[in-house]
């Protein structure tokens, strides 16, 4: 199986709210434009100078197309659209984007021929690439994840992008949305007398024949939204750990057999994509998986298609959504 995921391991937060701001139409900027020049710094530290709020913005990755989606802003160029619109649906793409190849390698001609005001990039990509793509237009750079401060960093991405785009106010509504979500959700656990109950979220893949899973640990994005929503993580104790930018571990089958037995267990797959359903499928007949209490006790739970685990507030609004309701039914 051959996911589009993000390559932190080595191998990648709308729904119900102001975050419909998944596919919003409303205008980009919070006023009229203005000729005056935008000066802000990004996640390098480079100090980076618009004519005015950039209105064809190209997006090497898809955390930050689906926040200038979220914002209002149809981007004009995304790296690999059609695993954009399978993976992170959830916030649809608006507009008539152009493919610009995939978010590790994009190909700068064609980032060239779209003449953008602005690329949105991410410390994914090699510094020879964002030293090209400099070359081409005013390129700002933001943290792609940072363990156990994963929300900090998406509300930082949020706000940088909205800065260059004259799209603040909208910034600071679609982040107060999210954190209502996020209370609201802690609070519907609550009620159901589910707080403090053992979460474990992981993907996996097939290679060679051979499944392995990715626990996403608590130092996630998925694993902190778990922890605001008052859930305790399962993965803490196995002696599996995160890496130190996406949180993400690595285990096999055998390794599940260290999670609690009390485990509720989530995870997302992608139809759309033609993945292999590996904990619904892949593993229906394994002994180890089927031995397993949470799987005895039918605690697994495939939430809905197209929420992008390495996202911004428009996926983890979505998340939260789809956890709330697994765990409460």
């Amino acid at each position: 199986m051959k996911r589009r995921l993000l390559t932190a391991t080595a191998i990648a937060a709308a729904a119900a709210l102001a975050l419909t701001a998944c596919g919003s139409t409303q205008e980009a900027s919070d006023a009229s434009p203005s000729a005056a020049k935008i000066t802000v710094t990004d996640a390098q530290g480079t100090k980076v100078t618009l004519d005015g709020p950039a209105k064809k913005v190209v997006g090497t990755e898809w955390n930050v197309v689906e926040d200038l989606e979220t914002l209002g802003v149809a981007p004009a160029g995304v790296a690999d659209v059609k695993g954009y619109s399978q993976w992170d649906s959830k916030v649809p793409l608006t507009g008539d984007p152009k493919d610009i190849g995939t978010r590790g390698e994009p190909s700068t001609d064609t980032i060239a021929s779209i003449a953008p005001d602005l690329i949105v990039a991410t410390t994914d990509l090699k510094d020879s690439v964002i030293t090209q793509l400099r070359k081409i237009a005013p390129t700002i750079v933001i943290a792609s994840a940072k363990s156990g401060a994963q929300l900090e960093t998406i509300k930082d991405t949020l706000g940088l992008i909205a800065e260059a785009t004259g799209t603040t106010a909208k910034a600071d509504t679609v982040w107060k949305a999210l954190e209502d979500k996020i209370a609201d959700g802690k609070q519907e656990i609550a009620d159901a007398g589910k707080a403090g109950t053992k979460v474990a979220f992981a993907d996996g893949y097939v290679l060679s024949n051979q499944v392995t899973i990715r626990p996403y640990t608590k130092g996630s994005l998925i694993g902190q939204v778990n922890d605001e929503l008052g859930l305790a993580d399962a993965w803490s104790g196995t002696g599996i750990e995160g890496d130190e930018a996406y949180g993400l571990g690595s285990t096999d089958v055998e390794g599940l057999t260290k999670l609690p037995a009390d485990t509720q267990f989530l995870y997302i797959d992608n139809k759309a994509a033609s993945e292999d359903d590996v904990f619904g499928k892949t593993l229906a007949s394994n002994a180890v998986w089927k031995s397993l209490p949470f799987v005895e006790q039918d605690h697994v739970h495939r939430l809905d298609d197209g929420i992008w685990m390495f996202g911004g507030p428009g996926a983890m609004d979505a998340y939260v959504d789809a956890a709330v309701a697994a765990l409460t039914k």
